[in-house]
């Protein structure tokens, strides 16, 4: 174990990094105002210019996680901890609890982790969202779906980043997709005996809200607009925010946001909210504990200039996050996919003659011999690249990202 440094500023605990390119952008900026000691069950890499410390635990369960924040704290005090990691935001809480931080409590937490459990609180509330069941068999599947309607939408009740979400339409499909969605892994996942959730189907657009949350005051920041793909899965293959967004103003969707959190006890963290927007108003998909995957509070960042990292970080640590906008502008981000599964790659990157100004980040996310394939069986992690755009107007910003798709130049093995 490395030990943190005295310093003047605030020790922030953070579990598990992520991946550098979804990540980086929010550990730098905390970095400027926090001294940050992470917890993960590697050590760190890339991190170590932000880190004033580290533990490395066995594992990211939370046993191991508590036992390194007492070591942490035992030696100097601690502001507050936070996870941007779904697997390990229960912990995070924990660890809050334990040592007297801010933080939403660890049973609120783990109702936006547990579908199942979310669904049951809103219902209890009477809040606008899907109707559902629980299946713990096929067999139950089909009975949910015949007294829902078809089509329906299962799911695995505690997982991520849309894993093992399908659209099935009829008896058939259930059965070829059943299994699938029933045994998607998910490290530290509670054991329950009943795993799939069988949801009403919404046939309307799906947004995200980031949002900050301190002392149960929900201020949304970015909205995402979801671009889907690769049905009958739900692959998020793309996302614009605009700085002006109407649903950030709209009277219904902010109620909405505040009695989802009051419902779930979500009191203070950042909390990535998804609704589809059906013609009866938004209802509730699903809410996570963290900030928003996909490079989204990125997109908000370079939208409306709001740090996302410091202001996840300020509430962690029971200060007032500064949420105002700085800039008026838009941002997208675009997902390619390679042709066919088992693709192996020969060559990948970007034509970067002529790009339009608002071509922001052009990135490869896989290199030569590397062997991906398009969901379902390379569902998020079959991406291959990524484009993100900034403009002043939405259609510059469209017109930049369809540039960079045209821009690409992938060449595979045997072609």
């Amino acid at each position: 174990m490395t030990l943190t440094r005295p310093d003047d500023k605030p020790l922030l605990l953070i579990i598990t990094s992520g991946l550098r390119r979804y990540r980086e952008y929010l550990l730098a900026s905390i970095a400027g105002r926090y001294r940050v000691h992470l917890i993960d069950a590697t050590a760190p890499t890339w991190e170590l210019p932000y880190l004033s410390g580290h533990s490395v635990v066995p594992d990211t369960g939370a046993g191991p996680v508590l036992a390194a924040a007492r070591e942490v704290a035992a030696r100097q005090p601690v502001a507050g901890v936070m996870s941007w990691h779904e697997e390990h935001i229960v912990q995070a809480a924990l660890v809050a609890g334990e040592l007297g931080l801010p933080g939403t409590p660890p049973d609120a937490v783990r109702r936006c982790r547990d579908k199942y459990a979310t669904r049951t609180a809103l219902a209890e509330a009477d809040l606008p969202q899907p109707e559902f069941a629980l299946a713990g068999s096929l067999e139950e599947a089909l009975a949910a779906a015949d007294k829902l309607g078809w089509p329906v939408v299962i799911k695995p009740r505690a997982a991520g980043g849309s894993q093992g979400v399908v659209l099935v339409h009829d008896a058939d499909e259930l059965a070829d997709q059943f299994a699938a969605t029933r045994d998607v892994h998910v490290p530290h996942n509670p054991d329950f005996a009943e795993l799939v959730l069988v949801e009403e189907y919404l046939d309307a657009p799906e947004v995200s809200v980031d949002a900050v949350v301190r002392e149960g005051r929900v201020t949304p920041l970015f909205v995402g607009r979801k671009e889907v793909g690769f049905p009958p899965y739900f692959e998020e293959t793309g996302h614009r925010v605009s700085a002006d967004d109407p649903l950030l103003h709209d009277p219904q969707a902010l109620r909405l946001l505040t009695g989802i959190h009051r419902a779930l006890g979500v009191t203070d963290g950042w909390t990535h909210t998804e609704l589809r927007l059906t013609a009866e108003g938004p209802k509730l998909i699903e809410v996570n504990g963290r900030v928003g995957g996909d490079l989204i509070p990125y997109l908000g960042l370079r939208a409306t200039g709001t740090d996302p990292g410091l202001a996840a970080a300020d509430v962690a640590c029971g200060a007032e996050p500064d949420t105002a906008p700085r800039r008026d502008a838009h941002a997208a981000i675009r997902f390619f996919y390679p042709p066919a599964d088992d693709t192996r790659i020969a060559a990948l990157d970007f034509d970067r003659t002529e790009l339009p100004a608002a071509i922001d980040l052009l990135e490869p996310l896989v290199g030569p011999g590397d062997v991906v394939s398009p969901p379902r069986k390379g569902l998020i992690d079959g991406r291959i690249a990524l484009a993100t755009a900034v403009a002043d107007t939405a259609a510059e910003c469209a017109a930049a990202i369809d540039h960079a798709a045209r821009a690409l130049r992938l060449t595979v093995e045997g072609s």
